[in-house]
């Protein structure tokens, strides 16, 4: 029993930190998150005999996804089925792109914000990709989804990112 729990300690603790941000811009709420986190450590010491040696940092970020989605859904089914309007979204001017514009404005908030009004099937992916820099692969393995569907919500994610800082940009 010591020696799984030292060999716990050592494979997923070290992801403490991106297992939180993930599960925060999920859940939106920094208390539902550090419960997310509680229950996805537990839930991953559990299963911890089913882990083979890959990946620590996908299969943990994994179970951390489940255990958000599984709260979701009990919680806040609505979220889970927002869909993303084209229209209301409509690039006004396709020229920029997310990271002109982060650099521009260098404003942590203004990205918060805009990330927010993503849909949370592209918001999870560009979290991934972007803020936790996990490969394309392990984003796949992380969401369950094929690298083709990685790559095409990711590309979707940051047009819609884009879009979205460009709106709140006018607005000030």
């Amino acid at each position: 029993m010591a020696d799984k729990n030292r060999r716990f300690e050592e494979i997923a603790l070290p992801h403490l930190s991106a297992a939180y941000n993930l599960a925060r811009w999920l859940t939106r709420n920094d208390h539902d998150a550090e419960d997310m986190v509680q229950e996805a450590y537990l839930r991953a010491f559990k299963f911890f005999d089913s882990f083979r040696g890959e990946d620590g940092r996908a299969w943990l970020l994994a179970i951390v996804r489940n255990t958000c989605y599984t709260w979701l859904k009990q919680n806040r089914i609505q979220e889970l089925h927002d869909s993303f309007d084209e229209e209301a979204h409509a690039e006004a001017d396709s020229s920029s792109d997310p990271q002109a514009l982060m650099l521009q404005n260098a404003d942590k908030r203004l990205l918060d914000r805009a990330l927010e009004t993503l849909p949370l099937e592209f918001r999870e992916i560009l979290i991934m990709r972007e803020l936790e820099d996990l490969s394309y692969k392990e984003i796949s393995t992380v969401a369950d989804i094929p690298l083709g569907t990685v790559m095409s919500r990711l590309a979707r994610a940051r047009k819609m990112l884009r879009a979205s800082l460009e709106r709140i940009m006018q607005e000030k």
